[in-house]
């Protein structure tokens, strides 16, 4: 696998929890608390987890749609956190994001080419003639045509509508894309058409991705590699196949426990998480994940554990799971 175009470094998104008279601050929610991450050239990097995790705000604090409290995020090289907003323009035709609701981030106001043609604008594509061949050429790139650019977003099912929105962020020929759960929204039945779509683009486009999901099903069929996040933390990062085939993390085999299988005859171990997710203004000390673990120890609640290579590229943040040697 070629080098890093992304590197994630102990990056932490807070948000200020103000109160009294003065409206000053008095806690903060712990989004994002700490995450590394790096996505080589030419992949696709799943990040799963429970609602309420932190993905969606990592992905955005990637893009700086989100401030991050601190940290740093190198995009060819270049720390992106420590660039003026007005620095950041030449960058946005590089990394683009798919959203994850198709009807709500589309203009009902305005029709299917400009939506998809506005990016060329801001980027000083001043031809109109150019900016309607490169719209009419990324369509067709999604599965569309001519005549959908005359229309507005009410016209269109909602598969068609995050086609809109993949062509949106193609259209600047990025290289590389965040994909906020673009198919949670999505009937199962249009979800494959999206997945298989968006394989095909990564193949023939070169694209890199960060792919943010639930569903660990969907995450086995359109990834590379996987990272799993809990409560701001990532807890487990390895390639798909390894990861699927032998989990370490107690969150990720709880995860894997509720994928169902395609046959009556095999029957998996559920495994239940008990209580709820703890609240990220007031986490869990040292391993976040110890209130709910079935096999938590006492040092998991006196020391936090460190992501370490188990071997073959498998990192874990557990203090059962030790390294091979």
């Amino acid at each position: 696998m070629s080098e890093n175009l992304l590197t994630i470094q102990d990056l932490k998104v807070y948000f200020d929890v103000k109160g009294g008279l003065l409206k000053r601050t008095v806690a903060h929610v712990k989004a994002v608390d700490g995450v590394n991450l790096e996505i080589k050239k030419g992949e696709i990097l799943g990040l799963v987890g429970e609602s309420g995790c932190g993905k969606t705000t990592v992905g955005r604090a990637i893009l700086r749609l989100l401030e991050p409290t601190s940290g740093a995020v190198y995009f060819n090289g270049n720390d992106i956190l420590n660039l003026h907003r007005s620095q950041l323009k030449p960058l946005r035709h590089d990394m683009q994001i798919v959203f994850q609701d198709p009807f709500s981030s589309l203009d009902p106001r305005s029709r299917i080419g400009e939506i998809i043609a506005e990016g060329l604008r801001v980027h000083g594509v001043k031809d109109a003639d150019e900016r309607r061949q490169r719209v009419l050429e990324t369509l067709k790139l999604v599965g569309m045509n001519e005549t959908h650019m005359r229309r507005f977003p009410h016209e269109f099912s909602g598969g068609q509508r995050q086609r809109i929105g993949i062509a949106r962020a193609l259209v600047l020929n990025p290289s590389f894309i965040v994909l906020d759960e673009p198919v949670s929204a999505l009937d199962v039945s249009i979800q494959s058409q999206v997945l298989n779509l968006l394989k095909d683009l990564q193949k023939a486009l070169n694209l890199t991705m960060l792919f943010i999901a639930h569903d660990m099903s969907v995450v086995e069929h359109v990834c590379d590699r996987v990272a799993v996040m809990y409560l701001g933390k990532v807890v487990e990062i390895s390639s798909r196949e390894e990861l699927f085939r032998n989990p370490q993390h107690p969150y990720t085999q709880a995860l894997m426990s509720a994928i169902p299988i395609p046959n009556p005859k095999i029957k998996r171990e559920r495994i239940i998480l008990q209580g709820d997710v703890p609240s990220p203004l007031n986490p869990p000390k040292a391993c976040r994940f110890h209130t709910r673990c079935r096999e938590a120890i006492a040092m998991c609640s006196e020391v936090d554990p460190i992501l370490e290579d188990l071997g073959n590229h498998h990192f874990c943040s557990c203090h059962l799971r030790q390294p091979t040697n």
